[in-house]
């Protein structure tokens, strides 16, 4: 079979079907998608929200608690321990299928009945004095954080696993007493620093391995007692770091500005971030083998269009979480779960799942919402086998022959994932917004939901600018301070572990609140989109000349190798390819 180039329905694009695509699709028995794998990619991450938190009341026994859902949501919400006990059971909401109405609009009515848990949390996440954490589990005394596991002593993270003692953190793994970075591993005492790993008393770092005691540097490997990547004696670095006063706020801002002004942009960095990597393309992609069009994704086999997969095979258009087997267009699924399809949140061991969300170890259902240990449901009314593939498969032939047609005229048939405007959360408070940000206008045009859910009323007491210059001019007093963000103009508040880290690290206190502060750290991710380019060691059209320190193997000619990058064309980074690159920096 040949490739075939279609045109995408949502954004009227082209986009190509390779031949591995379609027997991927013939082997899971689905058609080819309609929409092109960016749109297929923000439909997926409006199912997903991570970082907002709200205050309401369970449902079931009424106590208040903070959940990722706001009040004025049509489903009932309940606690985690009542969503996880028998108090209540999704299949006695079961309904017959009605032939006179499409699948999609019984499903839509469907999951507005149908409880919700609190947070998107395992049955089994140990959250010991960690009440505000959202799709996370096994924390001890961690305060607002997302998407993290393993970890103690934590705040204001997104996707950090087994942290210790850190504070706004993302994409990162083994961090202990660090702050304010992301794409990091096994570090400890590091701060300000990017796509960095087994590195120690460091700041103001990125790609650098196996480092100690550096600032401001950039590409180093097996290197101490380094700033702007200049050597010094163990006397001199001291010496200079005193003068740098990195323990104020002046001093961070202004070797910040050195640090991006003079080496940051004028290194060589690798085309895209990882290793161990066959036969693949993508970003923040490591141990993978047959892995395309993946970011932040690790030990696949056989994966395409994915973001954040930690483990699978036999997997596309995939979206948060792992270890999941021959499935397709699915967010927030896995724990070895197998062959499930147009789903989210449905996990623990679950087979052939369709069109259903917050199932947990079930097998075979087709639209449905809450179940447990159930199987052969659809639309949450439980059938004999028999009755259920019957069924599964005049449903799957209505949806084949007529068309769901959403809000802005799209139509949707068998094959395709839900429609954004039937995801039950508010677009601006999912990953969508983040990676693909609409405007209130745009969104609702589109039939989106949108909402800025309530905030509590405070009036500051200091802004962010007021802030003393050292810790060491801080007491203890600042923990009944409302600080206005200098950058949103929001309260935000300093906790005690918070305070105490910072005297600790002989870190300036934060003049952002935390919102602010994870936005300012995703500018520096490269976004989840792939450019061809040419490598541009020797290039005479690079923006910036790099004068290479080793001799390669094309010589004092330009490199004429080709890849595909997540660094635009028109981005002022350096870009080698990998064999460029290794000679620079080993």
């Amino acid at each position: 079979m040949n490739s075939e180039t279609r045109k995408c329905q949502n954004c009227k694009s082209d986009f190509v079907i390779e031949p591995d695509d379609f027997k991927f699709y013939e082997k899971i028995s689905v058609p080819p998608p309609t929409f092109c794998p960016e749109c297929r990619l923000q439909r997926r991450l409006a199912f997903r929200n991570e970082r907002n938190l709200y205050r309401r009341n369970c449902n079931l026994c009424g106590r208040d608690i903070v959940s990722m859902w706001q009040k004025n949501v049509p489903f009932p919400v309940y606690c985690q321990e009542c969503w996880w006990s028998d108090k209540w059971d999704g299949i006695g909401f079961g309904r017959e299928f009605d032939e006179s109405k499409s699948f999609l609009e019984q499903f839509a009515e469907l999951q507005k009945l149908i409880p919700r848990p609190q947070y998107f949390n395992y049955e089994s996440a140990r959250l010991v004095r960690s009440p505000y954490a959202n799709c996370s589990g096994d924390l001890e005394d961690c305060y607002l954080v997302f998407a993290t596991q393993y970890s103690r002593n934590c705040a204001y993270t997104h996707y950090l696993n087994n942290g210790k003692d850190s504070f706004d953190m993302l994409y990162s793994d083994k961090a202990e007493r660090c702050y304010d970075s992301q794409d990091i591993e096994n570090c400890y005492n590091v701060s300000f620093s990017v796509s960095s790993s087994n590195c120690v008393d460091s700041m103001f770092l990125f790609d650098c391995k196996n480092c100690n005691d550096c600032l401001g540097c950039s590409g180093l490997r097996n290197k101490k007692y380094h700033i702007l990547n200049k050597p010094f004696s163990k006397e001199e670095y001291e010496k200079k770091k005193k003068e740098l006063k990195l323990n104020t706020s002046a001093g961070v801002a202004e070797f910040r500005k050195k640090f991006f002004d003079e080496i940051y942009y004028n290194t060589p960095r690798k085309y895209y971030h990882g290793q161990m990597n066959s036969n693949f393309s993508g970003d923040y992609i490591s141990n993978t083998e047959n892995t395309f069009e993946g970011f932040y994704t690790k030990n696949t086999r056989n994966v395409k269009y994915s973001f954040w997969c930690l483990g699978g095979d036999d997997v596309y258009d995939y979206f948060a979480w792992g270890d999941l087997h021959k499935s397709y267009e699915v967010v927030s699924s896995g724990d070895n779960s197998f062959n499930i399809k147009f789903t989210y949140g449905c996990w623990g061991g679950s087979r052939n799942i369709e069109y259903s969300t917050y199932c947990i170890s079930c097998n075979d259902l087709f639209g449905c919402v809450g179940l447990r240990h159930k199987k052969f449901s659809i639309l949450n009314k439980q059938y004999s086998e028999d009755e259920y593939y019957k069924l599964r498969e005049k449903i799957i032939k209505q949806m084949t022959e007529k068309s769901y047609v959403a809000k802005d005229g799209i139509q949707y048939k068998y094959g395709e994932f839900f429609p954004i405007e039937l995801s039950i959360m508010f677009y601006n408070e999912t990953v969508a917004e983040e990676h693909f940000p609409l405007t209130q206008e745009e969104a609702l045009a589109k039939g989106y939901l949108w909402n800025e859910g309530e905030r509590g009323s405070y009036v500051a007491s200091k802004k962010g600018t007021e802030l003393p210059q050292s810790i060491s001019d801080v007491g203890d007093d600042i923990l009944n301070e409302v600080i206005e963000c200098r950058v949103c103009k929001r309260p935000y508040r300093i906790i005690e572990p918070e305070l105490k880290f910072y005297k600790e690290m002989d870190l300036p206190l934060p003049q952002l609140c935390p919102d602010s502060r994870h936005l300012e750290r995703i500018k520096l991710r490269n976004p989840l989109k792939l450019w061809k380019r040419k490598c541009e060691c020797n290039s005479k059209k690079a923006k910036i000349v790099y004068q290479n320190t080793a001799v390669h193997e094309h010589g004092e000619s330009e490199c004429l190798n080709e890849f595909e990058t997540s660094y635009a064309p028109e981005r002022p980074e350096i870009v080698y390819c990998e064999q460029c690159y290794l000679k620079e920096v080993v």
